[in-house]
């Protein structure tokens, strides 16, 4: 259930104020914000959208022993497991999200960040052969999605899946859904405030305005944006963590954070993964192929973003 509720403003004036949930779940706090709803009606439906994130996370998380992906993680070479709905449209979407990308983000990417990222999120120095082993282990290509059948196979390969960096974005789209089939009218709901998705208006604003802050200085704002019927994916790398390029199976430099706006927070944020590796020449191509997104990046020591596509600035 909801872990407590309060009234807040966004510092645009009276008429603005909103109420607050927060739900632990994912290992990180999730909130639901609405505006302009009865007290009562706005905790019950938080309520709802809670037990859906956690019902999700028990599908989707491979630390739960009994999770879909768990299962998966653990089949025999050329196994086949069944799975639930959500695992399966998790795995279709990021299909499709590797597809776009070009193989920069990769839910398989499992065996190659144990190779490279220690538990504190230390760089560690792994030797060729153990690369190898991992990149055996690593690609999209080794999953195999029958729908009639709501089933996952595996090739030769075991891989190591890793919804984190989809996870959270379906689980608050999903949130988002049963808040709109409770009847609210306006809401924002994120997970760890990297996973985003907001509808309807709040106070005057035709959206609700958000900011997006420098991973190593989180109190300097970047940029502020008013989000609209739509998602929001932030990813970026603060001291001592590292991010890992599918494609080269080894770790990236030069970029601190990048965000992605887009029709969904599933989508925003794998593609916010993706471009934390991506070549700006690539991120461009696929800014351009379609009108709903748009990206920013912020790299080397500099806080200016490099922006792509038509940002609506706040």
């Amino acid at each position: 259930m909801a872990e407590g509720a309060s009234e807040g403003k966004d510092g645009r004036g009276e008429g603005s104020g909103f109420l607050r949930f927060q739900h632990r779940a994912m290992a990180t706090m999730f909130e639901v914000m609405t505006a302009g709803e009865e007290p009562g009606f706005a905790g019950g439906a938080a309520r709802a959208a809670f037990e859906e994130i956690d019902r999700i996370e028990q599908e989707l998380s491979r630390y739960s022993p009994n999770s879909d992906i768990a299962r998966i993680n653990n089949l025999e070479p050329h196994g086949s497991v069944r799975v639930g709905l959500e695992t399966f449209q998790c795995l279709k979407l990021s299909l499709m999200y590797w597809e776009e990308t070009g193989g920069a983000f990769d839910v398989t990417l499992g065996a190659l960040m144990e190779c490279w990222v220690a538990k504190d999120k230390s760089l560690l120095r792994p030797t060729p052969d153990e690369v190898a082993r991992a990149v055996g282990r690593t690609g999209m290509r080794s999953l195999a999605l029958d729908e009639a059948s709501m089933s996952v196979s595996i090739g030769a390969a075991v891989p190591l899946i890793d919804l984190g960096a989809v996870g959270k974005g379906y689980a608050v789209d999903r949130a988002v859904e049963l808040l709109k089939e409770w009847g609210v009218g306006s809401a924002l709901v994120h997970g760890g405030t990297s996973s985003v998705f907001a509808f309807g208006k709040l106070g005057g604003e035709p959206g609700w305005p958000v900011t997006l802050s420098d991973p190593d200085r989180t109190t300097e704002v970047i940029e502020r944006v008013i989000l609209a019927d739509s998602g929001l994916g932030g990813s970026g790398i603060k001291k001592g963590r590292h991010i890992i390029d599918p494609r080269t199976a080894a770790p990236v430099d030069g970029r601190r954070a990048a965000w992605v706006i887009s029709e969904s927070a599933a989508r925003s944020d794998a593609l916010s993964t993706a471009c934390m590796v991506m070549t700006e020449k690539e991120i461009r191509a696929m800014v351009s192929r379609d009108g709903r997104l748009r990206a920013a990046l912020v790299g080397g020591n500099t806080g200016n973003p490099v922006r792509f596509g038509g940002w609506s600035t706040a």
